[in-house]
């Protein structure tokens, strides 16, 4: 994916972000079928990551269960 397909897509920060910028997400929906992609807020011109939005919601189902906790 080039950093044309994803200019002026409209990114939101993760409301869990720390107050201090250091530690944040972004996400953004892309095209018809809505996959989601995401990057990190501190390098907006570097990698993005993109999801099917069912694989999105396993993601977030896991991460909320606690199955990526260090």
């Amino acid at each position: 994916m080039s950093i044309h397909q994803i200019e002026g897509l409209p990114w939101r920060k993760s409301s869990y972000s720390t107050t201090d910028g250091t530690n944040c997400v972004e996400v953004a929906a892309q095209g018809k079928t809505a996959d989601v992609l995401a990057r990190d807020s501190k390098n907006p011109s570097g990698p993005v990551l993109a999801f099917a939005q069912s694989e999105w919601c396993v993601f977030l189902t896991e991460a909320k269960r606690g199955a990526f906790d260090l």
